[in-house]
């Protein structure tokens, strides 16, 4: 079990997400693909990941959802170490955290609400979810079209998920990470397959609604001039560690929180 040392625990009572001398290696890797990583974010700011396929973007993301684990370092979000975690308390924290990924894993055949409301299924038993499929109450219903009100897509309710645009899939996705009223938004490349027109608008959507609610997000892009036109910092993953991206214009400069 890693725990927190005491500069770090002193560190993230400033932040809502701290991670401290934090180390990955995904199952199978020989070493380290991400190796003295240190940050943190505050609740409503917004923390663009740049840097060429390969460098551990994803694997960084994947690790503060908790589904890898780090073998080195701390992570805190939120006042609890998900690094210290196991089982049931782990699966509790991780339900704070949304996850948007590129490719935005919904059920086509299903209604956009169902697709929306399995960002409940943390919270729901089985025996809830499979009623849901069914019979949705209407209270069910309404947090539903809440979270479709708040990425705009609030008519969209009962359409079938498949007869949506590729943009609209993605607000969608969103809707259900929403659902889960996460305290740390993820999104992982979320407009790679997306028209700049569209792309700039899902965007404009992720950060308008982490600094509304609150959230912390982080976000993988491929577009550095995507990154530095609506996200607060913009960080490189390069060589497996947190560098200031030198496309970062001179009105936001980057900053690496120790």
């Amino acid at each position: 079990m890693i725990e927190p040392r005491g500069d770090a625990v002193r560190a993230a009572s400033r932040s809502l997400l701290t991670l401290r001398d934090l180390a990955v290696a995904p199952l199978g890797a020989a070493k380290p693909v991400l190796r003295d990583i240190a940050l943190d974010v505050g609740a409503g700011e917004c923390l663009a990941l740049v840097g060429a396929s390969g460098t551990g973007k994803t694997t960084l993301l994947r690790t503060l959802g908790g589904q890898i684990a780090a073998v080195a370092g701390t992570i805190e979000l939120d006042g609890e170490w998900l690094t210290a975690l196991r089982g049931k308390a782990l699966r509790r924290l991780r339900s704070r955290v949304g996850f948007v990924a590129q490719k935005h894993d919904l059920v086509e055949p299903l209604r956009v609400h169902q697709n929306v409301m399995a960002g409940a299924l943390g919270r729901w038993s089985t025996l809830r979810a499979l009623r849901y499929l069914c019979r949705p109450t209407s209270a069910e219903l309404a947090e539903a079209r809440s979270a479709l009100e708040a990425v705009g897509l609030a008519h969209k309710l009962r359409a079938p998920t498949a007869a949506l645009s590729g943009g609209e899939q993605q607000r969608v996705a969103i809707a259900r990470a929403l659902v889960q009223a996460p305290r740390l938004l993820l999104a992982d490349e979320p407009v790679a397959s997306l028209d700049p027109v569209t792309a700039r608008a899902i965007l404009e959507l992720l950060t308008s609604l982490a600094k509304r609610r609150g959230m912390a997000l982080i976000c993988s892009l491929h577009q550095p001039e995507l990154a530095t036109r609506y996200f607060d910092r913009v960080l490189e993953v390069r060589e497996g560690t947190l560098t200031g991206s030198a496309a970062v214009h001179a009105a936001q400069p980057l900053r690496l929180t120790a």
